[in-house]
């Protein structure tokens, strides 16, 4: 089932639009499954559950963190994420940035917005998004790639649209400011329910776990 999934959704994606699978929950075998069959990028919302995989799959793929970045887990975190797309304060950004100097290595991260202003979700809220990317001009081993955001999570996913409208002007606003530092490459939104209006509205990387790996 996972190999089908993968290569309908792989078939049905526009050219430059990434599938990254959301593999919460996910067992190292499923995640391998999907990596066979053609996945290139696994998104993990916890640390712990990415290091069993890692161990696995290792490089044969890239590593997205998509959680919620708690400080104790900064380190383990730098270690196996290639991308961290759920930056959404100067705070963990500082313990980011203090953990790549002491690996020597330079991370990539998207900031979250919390463009549906959800008061139980993490996130910069949409007016602040641009002055979060000006400061962290200022970190040398950190280097802005872009937004992300949630939307929503409803049952029609007409509703995430404006979400996902706001978040895309926001990125090109910032784009077209030539803000050091932020190369504004990528917009990851939308997940099994939405990933066709995120693409319509601009994403180029989706989260997809349900599609691919079934309910849980």
């Amino acid at each position: 089932m996972i190999k089908e999934n993968v290569k309908r959704l792989l078939a049905e994606l526009p050219d430059g639009v990434e599938l990254e699978a959301a593999c919460k929950t996910r067992t190292p075998e499923e995640i391998l499954e999907a990596i066979d069959a053609g996945v290139r990028i696994i998104g993990e919302n916890y640390v712990q559950e990415a290091e069993k995989a890692f161990k696995i799959a290792g490089n044969r793929v890239k590593w997205h963190f998509i959680g919620h970045l708690q400080k104790n887990k900064v380190r383990k975190a730098v270690r196996i994420f290639d991308m961290i797309e759920t930056v959404d304060s100067l705070e963990i950004t500082g313990d980011i940035d203090k953990a790549c100097a002491e690996e020597n290595k330079a991370m990539p991260v998207l900031i979250e917005v919390n463009s549906g202003r959800e008061k139980q979700k993490f996130g910069v809220l949409p007016e602040d998004v641009k002055r979060i990317v000006g400061k962290l001009s200022g970190f040398s081993k950190i280097k802005v790639m872009g937004l992300m955001t949630m939307g929503p999570m409803t049952g029609d996913p007409e509703d995430a649209r404006p979400y996902f409208v706001e978040t895309r002007r926001i990125f090109e606003k910032i784009k077209a400011m030539g803000i050091a530092g932020a190369e504004m490459r990528y917009l990851s939104m939308g997940m099994s329910n939405s990933y066709r209006v995120a693409i319509e509205e601009g994403a180029n990387i989706i989260r997809v776990g349900t599609k691919i790996f079934g309910e849980r």
